[in-house]
């Protein structure tokens, strides 16, 4: 059954009845596993079936080390059936440091006197657009504090603004939204501009600890967070993103939780969030962090791993919060999406002498490198660099999406739309040595796939990009 807007009632109720802190306890407490248990379940995902949370509890109560390698070797598997070895890149752009709650761990709380605030005016932000698309990137996650002056019509005006950036090759083809919640008329105004996924995160979805951690703002409101994706659907925004910051709860509530939120989209739009998030607590300015609820890198690959079963075609995104040897090694548990050539700081894209200044940031990342660097690293571990937009700009989203990827066929699209993005990419911003690898990638690609006339196909287009062309796409 299609979803219809005009009967969705959002619900505001206190106790939401699709994050039941009892029934997730309840799971991690009485569900039981052993090995055999396990590989059956590893199997059913496998086949590219949604797990129940009770199998996803089976999978987290695992603790011996059999089976915890049994779920990170299917996890490695399912992701190679569904995204092959295509990893999606971005680069996160901050607009304005502004923000008027007080989360305890957050560099930019409005507590944080330390913190230097700013915000980029129009002409910053066409010099930090600029210099995103000099080193080539073509994907950007807008990122906004929680703010009157960041409100709907603020950040659909950015969203033009930056769309509107054209500099050599280089364009900008999908602008993502990190934001506030908004009401559903602000998500309508959004969505106008022509935002790709928005994507906000419950952070933690334990509603004491979310109190203890959110005290002031319109962010202390739990109800309100958490259905905010509901009224982006209501708004006709289908291709949203969820997500919690691994550090601040017990991370077996918060996979659970992430699995839940995931099945109260599906059963209310009939299509999931099109990504996941599960960023870990990193340093900030001013910030107060909770020790107790630290994951390590065991556990963050565990986690990874058993979300990737959970929910096989949602796209999985690993941030520069983590050192590089820790994003090349979880890369294999399922992520489709990591950033490059990342910087946090309101401004820093274009100023030629930054250097990481926690006063100015957010929080702090672990990968500095550049967007080069982390191509590199990328095509000589075999996997193959991707800007593709293809589907969202031929509106294969939502359900669309869902009807393409399901049954596996996206792959037909997203090997060869990636084939062509990193062309663009070695002809038009690669160093020699990073182009002579990518274009042997991009042979040895063209020999694994099946199928003579697409191979043809992508052949054409790839002479056309050498010669010119850009921005095609299947």
């Amino acid at each position: 059954m299609k979803f219809n807007p005009e009967t969705y009632h959002i619900p505001d109720r206190p106790g939401l009845p699709f994050i039941d802190p009892v029934e997730i306890t309840d799971c991690i407490s009485h569900v039981r596993t052993d090995k055999g248990k396990v590989r059956e379940i590893v199997s059913k995902s496998l086949e590219k079936n949604r797990l129940s949370l009770n199998e996803v509890a089976a999978l987290i109560n695992a603790g011996d080390r059999e089976s915890i390698e049994m779920i990170k070797e299917g996890a490695s598997e399912l992701k190679k059936q569904v995204y092959g070895n295509r990893i999606v890149l971005f680069a996160p752009l901050y607009v304005g440091s502004k923000c008027c709650n007080d989360c305890r761990y957050c560099g930019f709380r409005v507590s944080n006197k330390n913190v230097v605030r700013r915000t980029l005016d129009r002409e910053e932000l066409v010099r930090e657009v600029k210099a995103l698309e000099n080193a080539g990137q073509k994907r950007l996650i807008l990122v906004f504090g929680e703010h009157p002056d960041y409100d709907a019509d603020y950040i659909a005006d950015t969203v033009k603004r930056v769309y509107a950036v054209k500099n050599g090759n280089g364009e900008i083809r999908r602008v993502n939204i990190n934001a506030a919640p908004l009401d559903t008329e602000g998500f309508r105004t959004v969505k106008d501009a022509g935002i790709g996924t928005y994507q906000i995160f419950q952070e933690t979805y334990h509603r004491e600890f979310y109190k203890q951690y959110h005290p002031l703002g319109q962010k202390s409101d739990y109800n309100y967070r958490l259905t905010s994706l509901d009224r982006a659907f209501v708004a006709g925004i289908d291709d949203v993103g969820i997500g919690a910051l691994f550090g601040l709860y017990d991370w077996r509530f918060e996979v659970l939780a992430l699995v839940r939120h995931t099945n109260h989209l599906e059963a209310c739009f009939n299509v999931g969030p099109h990504t996941i998030s599960f960023p870990r607590l990193k340093d900030a300015s001013g910030a107060y962090l909770n020790a107790m609820y630290r994951v390590t890198d065991d556990e963050f690959s565990r986690i990874v791993a058993i979300l990737r079963l959970a929910v096989p075609y949602t796209g999985m995104i690993l941030t520069a919060r983590e050192p590089a040897a820790v994003r090349m090694e979880i890369l294999k548990y399922g992520v489709s999406q990591i950033d490059g050539g990342t910087k946090i700081e309101v401004g820093a894209y274009a100023d030629s002498q930054y250097h990481q200044d926690l006063k100015k940031e957010q929080f702090r990342i672990s990968d500095n490198r550049s967007l080069n660097e982390v191509i590199d690293e990328l095509i000589e571990a075999n996997n193959l660099p991707s800007f593709c937009t293809a589907c969202y700009r031929l509106g294969r989203t939502g359900e669309h999406f869902m009807e393409f990827s399901v049954p596996g066929f996206i792959k037909r699209y997203c090997t060869p739309n990636a084939i062509l993005t990193l062309a663009e990419y070695l002809e038009d911003y690669a160093p020699e040595s990073t182009r002579s690898k990518g274009w042997k990638l991009i042979g040895d690609s063209l020999g694994k796939l099946n199928d003579d006339i697409l191979v043809q196909k992508l052949r054409e287009r790839i002479d056309k990009v050498k010669n010119g062309s850009r921005d095609m796409y299947f």
